[in-house]
């Protein structure tokens, strides 16, 4: 069934950012003695928001972390992505089509405006995505809860059933399943746990090339 609406989820979708994101947060977290690899957060934690990964981490470390620790991360990222962000290799491919044939499309993200704004503007993408970015910011739970899908599908006019999601986290496909969307997980990133992301009820894709056919030929 062709679908009415895509969302997108943003870092590691739209633009090349997980990588980066996540060496600055293990840094972070490792400085405030929680140590841990760029690709170990990676692994625990894409796909999350800030406040839920801040949640997390002082549970194990049994105490707080610094008041200003998630002001002191964003302001970081905010400053690696001046360097340039990358797109997603053939997503912007995928969305001239969708304009071709008249499916709209919108980002639905974990991350607060200000990052989406940065990151997407470094990498080109900002013009055509800036009326039509969703956050978790405005929801009352993160994924893997549904209501950053729910709302982006509400406020572009849809029912969740008609709606494709395409992530790339654990949390996201989570979130976008129990929104009741059909969803596809994109997993050029070896840091993907492919079996968990298929178990959660993703559709697997290694290339944005692949998305088009599936787009328009899943059931």
């Amino acid at each position: 069934m062709t679908p009415k609406l895509v969302i997108f989820d943003c870092d590691g979708v739209l633009v090349d950012t997980e990588r980066l994101t996540n060496r600055t947060m293990a840094a972070l977290l490792t400085d405030c003695g929680f140590p841990i690899s760029g690709e170990d957060c990676q692994k625990r934690f894409m796909g999350r928001t800030l406040e839920a990964v801040q949640e997390i981490v002082e549970r194990e470390l049994g105490r707080k972390l610094p008041s200003d620790w998630l002001e002191q991360l964003r302001a970081r990222d905010i400053e690696s992505f001046k360097a340039g962000v990358d797109q997603i290799p053939g997503v912007a491919d995928v969305m001239d089509l969708l304009d071709d044939v008249g499916i709209p499309y919108c980002v639905g993200s974990s991350g607060k405006y200000e990052k989406m704004h940065s990151t997407l503007g470094s990498a080109g993408l900002l013009p055509r995505l800036k009326d039509r970015l969703y956050s978790s910011q405005d929801c009352e739970r993160g994924k893997p809860a549904p209501d950053v899908f729910l709302l982006a599908a509400k406020s572009m006019g849809h029912c969740p059933e008609d709606c494709v999601v395409i992530e790339d986290s654990l949390p996201g496909v989570r979130a976008a399943r129990a929104a009741g969307m059909r969803v596809f997980a994109y997993v050029d990133d070896p840091v993907c746990d492919r079996d968990a992301l298929k178990a959660a009820g993703a559709v697997l894709i290694e290339r944005m090339d692949q998305l088009p056919g599936l787009l328009f030929g899943a059931a």
